[in-house]
């Protein structure tokens, strides 16, 4: 195991957080913007869960699998999405916290 092991585990639990954020943005505020991040989430998670697999599994290609990870990150990050927090804190930006403004709950 090598040292880019940690970094690309810490790489994938980060982009897991992301999408599970995505997720419940969407549930809460039924805006497309994230339903379509969350549903491009499940593929980045993927890619950049494999990313942290390659490194285990294969140490030889630790640099391969760290930049797979790093790739899934990058394309978690370039997804549009609406403009949804004014004035809140940091902690209710980091848990995706938003006032529900749909009908359905």
């Amino acid at each position: 195991m090598t040292i880019l092991f940690p970094i690309s585990l810490f790489g994938a639990i980060v982009c897991i957080f992301l999408w599970l954020r995505d997720i419940r943005i969407w549930a809460r505020s039924g805006l497309p913007g994230y339903r379509n991040a969350a549903k491009k989430g499940v593929l980045q998670t993927a890619l950049a869960t494999a990313g942290a697999g390659i490194v285990w599994f294969w140490p030889d290609v630790s640099i391969l699998g760290t930049g797979i990870v790093l790739l899934g990150l990058y394309l978690q990050g370039k997804e549009v999405r609406e403009k949804i927090w004014t004035n809140e804190p940091a902690i209710n930006r980091f848990f995706g916290s938003v006032p529900r403004n749909n009908s359905k709950r």
